[in-house]
């Protein structure tokens, strides 16, 4: 992803009306991609969106661009994302685009791309498409500007993708699940999965306005998700982020259950059941207690970069079926295409009903290692590769913890800063061991 302008690990993102995320750069990149995407002998494009109220003015800018490159549109509304990638698949379209900034504000929001088959565009497409948007736009002739319509369809085509991820016989009758749906993309076909699976729901975060996605709700912010599930008396609590590819759920006490511990209980099950294809797929800040405890069940385990793409990417690389992020983002290559918070909670709720153990029984497999980081403000990040004293400080604190932790250092992309992190059994132990790492690292690139 080196050298890019616009496009990010995650598409294109930023505040809304700056740039890149304005009506004429949107207008703009719908032209750039329609060409390029023509190219390849594209004529329809899916548009799904999240609840912002800024999705509107997007939506607009991108068709009108879109179709004067002589692309169809297909509008769905407000989708999660990763109900996008299924139905581009389904409606046998050229690419999909979801017009979102998943867990972040309102005020932002961002563009991806979805190849026909439902999984993030290729580099050298999104190469392409940058390098398109410095030519002047040009309108195709009058008898080839691209169409537009609206599926009436897409959400109950979703709830039926979602529940067919389970066996046609699988009910959760009278489990009592709070949903938290973050006022975002799946506040209309969350609960009706979970309902018409036979639970009782206790829906929040079902109320869009354009401007409450994510605030104070939902998988970033879990703490009035795990006090409604105490106030209710419910056996669990599920949160989706935005755009609904994150899940991050709460057990029956109240205790948040984030996306390392999920993907433990959904290893774990698989592997008890004889389905667990290879290994699991984790990133550079999984917490080393999954490791360990994928260790101790003999799991084979990889990290890969930070970025739901970069664990797909080594999921497939290693013909693995299961990967996640400690952020909710959870891939089930065998179900989905891409993480899908929806079908990775029905996995969570699968694995509980056959275990015949509560979520606050199936996580307890799992002991979180405690993780210390700070941020370190440096002029260039990157300095900090092949830096030697830097890295003699970094064995000697790997030589001090053992097998029994871990350090990272990792250089942000989007800040001038480097993330020191270390994890261990005692807090106190590797809060000091973050200091003197940090005071290294601030000492060297200042």
């Amino acid at each position: 992803m080196t050298g890019r302008r616009w496009f990010g690990t995650d598409g294109i993102r930023g505040r809304v009306g700056s740039e890149p995320i304005t009506p004429d750069f949107v207008l703009r990149l719908g032209w750039a991609a329609g060409r390029v995407f023509a190219r390849e002998g594209v004529k329809r494009i899916l548009i799904g969106k999240d609840t912002r109220i800024s999705g509107y003015m997007l939506e607009s800018a991108l068709e009108a661009g879109l179709s004067a490159a002589g692309v169809d549109v297909q509008l769905t509304g407000p989708m999660p994302t990763p109900a996008i990638a299924y139905l581009t698949r389904t409606f046998r379209a050229d690419a999909g685009v979801v017009i979102s900034a998943s867990h972040n504000p309102y005020w932002d929001n961002g563009i991806k791309f979805f190849s026909p088959n439902g999984d993030k565009l290729p580099d050298a497409i999104e190469a392409a498409i940058e390098a398109q948007l410095d030519s002047p736009i040009t309108t195709a002739a009058s008898a080839e500007l691209g169409k537009a319509s609206r599926i009436d369809d897409a959400p109950g085509r979703y709830i039926e993708f979602c529940k067919g991820t389970l066996a046609s016989g699988f009910r959760i009758p009278g489990l009592r699940i709070v949903l938290d749906c973050a006022h975002g993309a799946t506040y209309h076909v969350a609960p009706a999965v979970f309902r018409e699976l036979g639970a009782n729901v206790i829906a929040m975060g079902t109320s869009p306005n354009g401007m409450n996605i994510n605030d104070g709700c939902g998988a970033t912010q879990p703490e009035a998700l795990a006090r409604r599930v105490v106030e209710e008396k419910a056996d669990l609590g599920i949160a989706f982020d935005g755009d609904g590819d994150r899940v991050i759920m709460v057990d029956h006490t109240g205790t948040v259950v984030d996306g390392d511990e999920i993907l433990y209980v959904i290893a774990r099950h698989r592997q008890q059941q004889g389905r667990l294809a290879g290994g699991v797929v984790g990133t550079l800040m999984s917490n080393l207690g999954l490791e360990l405890a994928f260790i101790e069940q003999a799991i084979p385990f990889a990290r890969a970069n930070v970025g739901d793409r970069y664990v797909l990417a080594e999921c497939v690389a290693r013909g693995w079926q299961v990967g996640g992020e400690s952020s909710g983002h959870i891939i089930c290559l065998d179900l989905h295409t891409t993480g899908d918070g929806i079908v990775a909670a029905l996995q969570v709720l699968l694995a509980l009903q056959e275990s015949g153990c509560s979520l606050a029984e199936a996580r307890a497999g799992m002991e979180r290692c405690p993780q210390v980081m700070e941020n370190v403000q440096v002029h260039q990040p990157r300095r900090i590769d092949g830096n030697a004293k830097v890295a003699a400080a970094v064995k000697h604190v790997e030589h001090q913890l053992g097998e029994g932790g871990r350090v990272l250092l990792r250089p942000s992309g989007t800040e001038p800063v480097v993330r020191v992190m270390v994890e261990g059994r005692d807090v106190e132990c590797i809060s000091t061991h973050v200091r003197e790492l940090a005071e290294v690292v601030r000492r060297e690139l200042a």
